[in-house]
């Protein structure tokens, strides 16, 4: 599936270790993003209302996002743009779909509900969030000067 550009095994056991370390700070991240939703639901929604305090989890998550890949980037080995980028794709990709998935079957959300966080136009920050979270190894790497390179 994976094909290394210069053929060497070497590079793809580096770049499955940076696949399998991924996924393993992504179920770090989205542990720290329920445990964030719940204190959000108890805390915030009675004082600012669901939708609104969407609209801050979006911030407060990102913060914390950043917080992980800032910690994290390190050990995930990723150090040239395109593996910071297959990163944050993971992130995304896994992300999304975690969403989806729960909202829609354990949750039991309507599709109008789980899209309504994603609709800019009316007032959805949730494609800002997934922007950051892809953009999110990149900016950790770049700021803790590892990798980043071509």
């Amino acid at each position: 599936m994976l094909k290394s550009m210069n053929g060497s095994s070497s590079y793809d056991n580096h770049l499955w270790r940076i696949i399998i370390r991924t996924a393993i700070i992504w179920l770090i991240l989205i542990g720290a993003e329920i445990i964030h939703g719940v204190l959000r639901a108890i805390t915030l929604v009675s004082m600012v209302g669901e939708f609104r305090s969407n609209q801050i989890g979006v911030f407060t998550g990102s913060l914390i996002i950043f917080a992980i890949s800032y910690l994290s980037i390190h050990w995930i080995g990723a150090k040239t743009n395109d593996e910071l980028l297959l990163v944050g794709m993971i992130w995304l990709i896994l992300t999304v779909s975690f969403e989806v998935l729960f909202g829609r079957f354990v949750a039991g959300l309507s599709w109008k509900q789980l899209s309504s966080s994603y609709n800019l136009l009316e007032g959805g920050l949730m494609p800002m969030g997934l922007i950051f979270l892809f953009f999110s190894p990149m900016i950790a790497a770049s700021l803790r000067k590892y990798g980043g390179k071509d």
